[in-house]
């Protein structure tokens, strides 16, 4: 029996070992660092806002002034009035900077990482979200997957999903929350920008409403406008 423990006590080990959460790696943990979820600054775009029943295409120039930046192009595919542009205009002033990326970064608990798989060029990530504010009910039921292209040190994509339904308030029932978020790969003196964002929710409020939605936000024609 005493010949037995040595072997026991490797194999309690490497099970324990197994269950604790991977190191971030260096490389990861530097990239996450500089990391800014809406892309660096800078850089002019044209943003494409489009869903089952709407759609709006807008530009955004960081060298014009304050409430100018946003530029309305059209809305569900027409020019829009000058009534419209005015209504536009005013709305700007709640608007905040550029890309409206969600910041997934602060709420990844790094004390939960997993390494999902590596195959040398790109690996995956998994980790647990943390609450964002003191009143945050969803994060507790949402995980985050991240792509990180190791040879251009570069976060690929994001995924952030609920792995079970839950309630944010009362009478509101989600069965799916899902946002993916991409980058392209750095080329050049070009970094990496932010290129998609697509959102999607299944649930229901008060057990009637539907409160499905499908939303994706491109960016494109991105151009070089102020300090790197």
């Amino acid at each position: 029996m005493l010949c037995r423990l040595p072997a026991l006590t490797v194999f309690l080990f490497l099970w324990s070992s197994a269950l604790l959460p991977a190191a971030v790696s260096l490389e990861l943990k530097t990239a996450l660092d500089s990391f800014r979820t809406e892309g660096p600054k800078g850089w002019a775009f044209t943003q494409s806002t489009s869903s089952p029943d709407k759609s709006r295409i807008e530009k955004f120039d960081p060298l014009q002034d304050f409430h100018v930046k946003w530029t309305l192009v059209s809305e569900n595919g027409v020019p829009p009035t000058a009534e419209e542009t005015s209504t536009y205009r005013q709305q700007q002033t709640r608007r905040s900077g550029g890309n409206t990326a969600p910041n997934v970064k602060e709420q990844m608990d790094y004390e939960t990482a997993e390494l999902v798989s590596d195959d040398g060029t790109e690996s995956e990530w998994f980790f647990r979200l943390k609450p964002g504010a003191d009143d945050d009910s969803s994060a507790e039921h949402m995980a985050v997957k991240l792509w990180f292209h190791q040879p251009t040190k570069t976060i690929k994509r994001i995924e952030l999903h609920s792995f079970e339904t839950f309630s944010p308030v009362l009478a509101v029932k989600i069965e799916l929350a899902r946002t993916v978020i991409e980058y392209s790969l750095p080329e050049g003196d070009t970094p990496s920008l932010l290129q998609r964002i697509q959102v999607t929710v299944r649930g229901r409020a008060f057990y009637f409403k539907s409160l499905d939605s499908d939303l994706t936000v491109s960016y494109s024609d991105y151009r070089y406008a102020g300090k790197r």
